[in-house]
C-alpha cells in the first residue's frame, strides 16, 4: 500500500522523493556499517503501527520485476503464508572445504562422483538470492524475516542479479539492459535518435585559430555508431543551440540537423509529430540543462559521463564515455540492446 526508502542520506532521500517514494529517516543507531536490514525494519514498524506486512526489497538486486512482487504479496494475503523469500535455481556441485594445514581429503556434498551426471540433467538446488524478503509484522517484531508458515518464490535466473563486490557491477549492468524492467507499456523499437551536437557528438570545445576560424573535434567511433544506427533503420537527427551550419556541412554526416535551436523541446516535438512517432520510439542524447525536458520526454534518454548534474538526473542512461569521446557509439549500443529485448519479447 505504500513504498518507502529507508536511508540516513540527504541525496538518497531527495532522489527517492523525486521518484514518488516516501522516506523513512533512519536513526544513527541503525545506520552503522554493522547494522542489519532487520534492525532498520523493526525501527520502521515502531513508527508505523498501521503496517502489518513488510516487503524488504534489496537495492543490490536491480533486475526485480513488479510482477514477482505482486505474486509474492498474494501468497501472504490470499494463501496465508507468514513469510516468503526469493530463491534462484543453481546447478553447482559442492565440495567440502579443506583448510590449510588439515590432513584430510575433500568430500562431495551434493553429488556421487561414481555416478556423475550432466548438470543439465540435474534439477539443481535452490539458493537464496537476496532479492526480497516478505514477512508479517508479528515475525519481524520477534526478530525474524523468515519463519512461521514459510514459502520460497523462485525467480528466473536472468532476473536474479546480486551485486556483492565490484566485479558484479558490470555484469549487473548488462543484465539490467537485457532483462530489466522497462515500464508498464509494451516495448517499442526506437525509430529516431536525436543527438545534441555540442558536448555529445563533440567534446563541447571550440578551437580558434589565429585567423579567427573556429574548429571542433569529434570521435570517429561516434560516426561509425551513427552509421550503424542508420543501417538498423533508425533515423539520426542533430540539434544545437548555436549556429554550427558550417561545421555540420564540413562533417558530411548526412543527417537532418537543426542549428540555432532556441527551444530544443519544441524542435523535438515537431520532429516526433512529423514522423508520426510515439515518445517510446524516440531516443535523445543530451548533456546540458537545455536538454533536460527532451531527456524527460523521450522514451529512451542518455547523457555522456561528463554531462551536467541536472541532465544526468533526468536521463535513463549515463554513458561511461565523455562527450566527443565515443558517447554516441556507446548510446547506440544501448539502443541495440533494447532492440534485442523487443525482438525477444515478440518471439515469446
Amino acid at each position: 500500500h505504500s513504498v518507502w526508502v529507508s536511508t540516513d542520506h540527504d541525496e538518497i532521500e531527495k532522489v527517492a522523493k523525486q521518484f514518488g517514494a516516501q522516506v523513512h529517516r533512519r536513526s544513527p543507531e541503525v545506520s552503522q556499517d554493522s547494522s542489519t536490514s532487520l534492525e532498520a525494519i523493526r525501527e520502521f514498524l515502531n513508527q508505523h503501527p498501521e503496517v502489518d506486512i513488510v516487503g524488504n526489497i534489496q537495492a543490490t538486486s536491480p533486475c526485480l520485476h513488479p510482477s514477482d512482487l505482486i505474486k509474492v504479496a498474494d501468497l501472504l494475503q490470499k494463501e496465508g503464508f507468514d513469510s516468503v523469500f526469493s530463491v534462484v535455481r543453481r546447478h553447482q556441485f559442492r565440495w567440502s572445504e579443506v583448510k590449510k594445514g588439515e590432513n584430510k581429503m575433500t568430500e562431495p556434498q551434493n553429488l556421487n562422483p561414481a555416478k556423475r551426471y550432466r548438470r543439465q540433467d540435474w534439477p539443481g538446488e535452490l539458493y537464496e538470492n537476496g532479492s526480497f524478503y516478505f514477512a508479517k509484522r508479528h515475525l519481524i517484531e520477534k526478530g525474524y524475516l523468515q519463519g512461521g508458515k514459510m514459502a520460497y518464490y523462485e525467480m528466473r535466473a536472468e532476473h536474479s542479479v546480486d551485486i556483492d563486490i565490484d566485479i558484479d557491477w558490470p555484469i549487473a549492468e548488462q543484465r539490467v539492459l537485457r532483462f530489466g524492467y522497462f515500464g508498464r507499456e509494451p516495448l517499442k523499437e526506437v525509430k529516431l535518435l536525436v543527438c545534441s551536437i555540442d558536448g555529445c557528438l563533440t567534446n563541447g570545445r571550440i578551437y580558434v585559430t589565429e585567423d579567427q576560424k573556429q574548429m571542433v573535434s569529434y570521435d570517429y567511433r561516434d560516426i561509425v555508431g551513427i552509421g550503424l544506427l542508420k543501417k538498423r533503420g533508425i533515423q539520426v537527427r542533430l540539434i544545437s543551440e548555436r549556429d554550427c551550419s558550417k561545421t555540420l556541412s564540413a562533417m558530411q554526416l548526412g543527417c537532418v540537423a537543426k542549428a540555432s535551436a532556441t527551444n530544443k523541446l519544441q524542435v523535438l516535438e515537431d520532429w516526433q509529430k512529423d514522423m508520426g512517432l510515439s515518445w517510446k520510439e524516440v531516443a535523445y542524447l543530451g548533456n546540458e540543462e537545455s536538454d533536460v525536458e527532451c531527456l524527460r520526454k523521450a522514451g529512451m534518454s542518455g547523457v555522456p559521463a561528463d554531462a551536467c548534474v541536472v541532465a544526468q538526473k533526468a536521463a535513463g542512461y549515463i554513458c561511461k564515455s565523455n562527450g566527443g569521446c565515443g558517447a554516441v557509439r556507446e548510446f547506440a549500443e544501448h539502443i541495440f540492446l533494447l532492440l534485442e529485448k523487443v525482438t525477444s519479447a515478440r518471439k515469446q
